[in-house]
């Protein structure tokens, strides 16, 4: 009723913004559904939501050069993708999200490299780095959870060119996983010999991809949410380690002493650090997610307080019993065909090292359900990207269409079609092209992550600078800003380890010149994508560093009655018991 009062009071202004809210679009979209016949509603489903315009009418964007920040801001924070991510849907998608091959498979090689010390140490760096920059990242999701989360950040508080750059650095990181994940299920097929052609796994994996994916985000919420129970599964090499395998062999800590806890010294250490972010890629999603969530001050502090429990339990625990149940010194770790050869999973050789018959074709199954994950999870944050570069003006217009189920759907369709690039696998020169497509998403998750944690210092500054205090958000990073610029040295110092190691990689002696270029620029290609992006835009449109006075730190807040609320919810919390309080902080 004090909403109507104040449409009322306003006028007609105020209505008409009022019927382009999410509660009224779903009421119109559900009444729209009853209608007709189910042909019918399917095929209306398609047509563009016609409540929601991408970005409002008479305003100045991206065209003539002169990009205007407010009004970027405001496409955003009114895109008409539905709201309907659940608490659940997003904890699994925070869980699980990113496991995939970098965990099951990509941590062989990274043994192989550097010895199970620089395993687990490089992958606990690289998760206080992830803490650090979720945590910012949560804090300006439940404070703005608008499209295109992160590269919407980088264009409203750092430059609006850096923001398209990191835009265009998620899609096509995204874009090019798809067809790679899709290649990596089929070649997890080939475990059990199987006579059929790959090109036929290839077209079920995107079939079923593409079909997920067109149900919209509820499709890929619910399907997230299956195939992240799978990680359970980590679990076993507790079991094995201490004799529960059928050899009943008692293993302990054997393999640290010989051969050694390190390999290759220094640089070994270094070489595991890009495998590591490798592995992490994917635990941004849960912030991308908050623009489609029903109440995300709800929702996403409790996922994003999970992130260190999946840290902890799926990365630390899980290859710290990998480095205990397999020496660094076995030769399968190393002899793989492809970084998607199940052969060479540290997980399926600790099985058959065991001794267990059956288990090693379970794990392969494991696997090839998480790849499937990652695929699926690709197709969502790459069409998001999309869509929410179109609303600002930094994408082709087409790709902001948005059905009348919220979907992105031709942001949907173009990434499907780039997955047909995964019948490669059956071409001679499958090696080629995908190791080429590996190297343009490498370091793309370096520069996102690098950009999150500048975003938020730069956010805390502008907050304090225009008079806000801290009390006014309703989530807080416990990290802080402190956190923030920890985050930001280690992707820092992740890139300059990468620079190194792809300029002289470990053995890069015993290879020619013109290997070692072919290496550099393979570890190192994302580099030169963002500043091929980024400086000609800046140059172009002439987009000025954001200055903290001038930030918009209105636009895209959901509660009008934002102060009001937390404060019934803090008195609320102040009457918790101590366990609940800790429980709360804790997850």
């Amino acid at each position: 009723m004090e909403k109507c009062r104040r449409g009322s009071q306003q006028g007609s202004a105020d209505f008409s913004s009022s019927i382009t809210s999410p509660d009224f679009e779903m009421s119109w979209a559900q009444k729209d559904e009853d209608q007709g016949n189910f042909f019918h509603r399917t095929w209306d489903g398609f047509k563009r939501d016609p409540n929601r315009m991408i970005s409002p009418k008479g305003v100045v964007g991206a065209d003539g050069k002169v990009f205007d920040a407010e009004a970027a801001a405001h496409a955003t924070a009114d895109s008409p993708l539905h709201r309907r991510l659940k608490g659940r849907h997003l904890q699994m998608i925070a869980i699980g999200g990113s496991i995939g091959t970098g965990l099951f498979v990509g941590s062989g090689k990274a043994l192989a490299t550097g010895g199970p010390a620089s395993l687990l140490i490089a992958f606990s760096l690289i998760g206080i780095m992830l803490y650090c920059t979720v945590h910012a990242l949560g804090e300006m999701a439940v404070a703005f959870p608008v499209a295109g989360s992160f590269s919407a950040y980088s264009t409203r508080f750092l430059d609006p060119a850096w923001g398209f750059a990191m835009g265009w650095n998620y899609a096509l990181q995204w874009l090019v996983v798809l067809p790679l994940e899709v290649v990596a299920a089929s070649i997890t097929i080939d475990y059990w010999g199987s006579p059929i052609s790959n090109a036929v796994w290839v077209t079920i994996f995107l079939v079923v991809i593409i079909s997920i994916n067109l149900f919209g985000v509820k499709g890929y919420a619910e399907a997230e949410f299956i195939f992240a129970i799978i990680k359970i599964l980590s679990v076993l090499g507790i079991v094995l380690d201490i004799g529960g395998g059928p050899n009943g062999t008692y293993i302990g800590g054997k393999y640290w002493i010989n051969p050694g806890a390190f390999h290759n010294g220094f640089k070994g250490l270094c070489s595991v650090f890009v495998t590591a972010s490798f592995a992490f890629a994917g635990t941004e999603l849960v912030g991308l997610a908050a623009a489609e969530t029903a109440n995300p001050r709800k929702s996403l502090p409790t996922a994003v307080k999970q992130v260190f429990w999946r840290i902890c339990l799926f990365y630390i625990v899980s290859l710290t019993l990998v480095g205990l149940l397999v020496p660094y010194t076995d030769h399968r770790l190393i002899g793989a065909s492809s970084d998607y050869d199940a052969h060479a999973s540290p997980f399926v050789i600790a099985i058959a090292n065991a001794g267990i018959q059956v288990l090693d074709s379970v794990m392969n199954v494991v696997i090839m359900i998480a790849v499937l994950s990652v695929g699926n999870s690709s197709v969502y944050g790459s069409s998001r990207t999309l869509a929410a570069l179109a609303e600002q003006k930094q994408a082709p217009r087409i790709f902001a269409y948005i059905d009348k189920r919220g979907r992105p759907l031709v942001a949907i369709i173009f990434a499907s079609a780039l997955g047909l690039l995964a019948y490669i696998a059956a071409s001679p020169n499958q090696d080629a092209a995908f190791t080429w497509m590996v190297a343009l998403s490498g370091l793309s998750s370096i520069f996102t992550w690098g950009s999150i944690c500048l975003s938020h210092i730069r956010f805390r500054k502008a907050w304090k600078l225009q008079g806000h205090s801290l009390d006014e958000l309703a989530f807080r990073s416990q990290a802080g800003v402190i956190g923030s610029w920890l985050g930001f040295a280690l992707n820092c110092l992740v890139l300059a380890a990468q620079f190194w190691t792809g300029f002289a990689p470990v053995g890069y002696a015993e290879n020619t010149p013109s290997e070692n270029v072919s290496n550099f620029f393979q570890a190192y290609l994302a580099a030169p994508i963002v500043l091929a992006f980024y400086i000609p835009y800046k140059l172009y449109y002439k987009t000025p560093f954001m200055r903290c006075a001038d930030m918009d730190l209105q636009t895209g807040m959901r509660e009008l009655n934002l102060a009001e609320l937390l404060a019934e919810e803090r008195a609320e919390q102040a009457a918790w018991p101590k366990w609940k309080r800790a429980y709360k902080f804790l997850c």
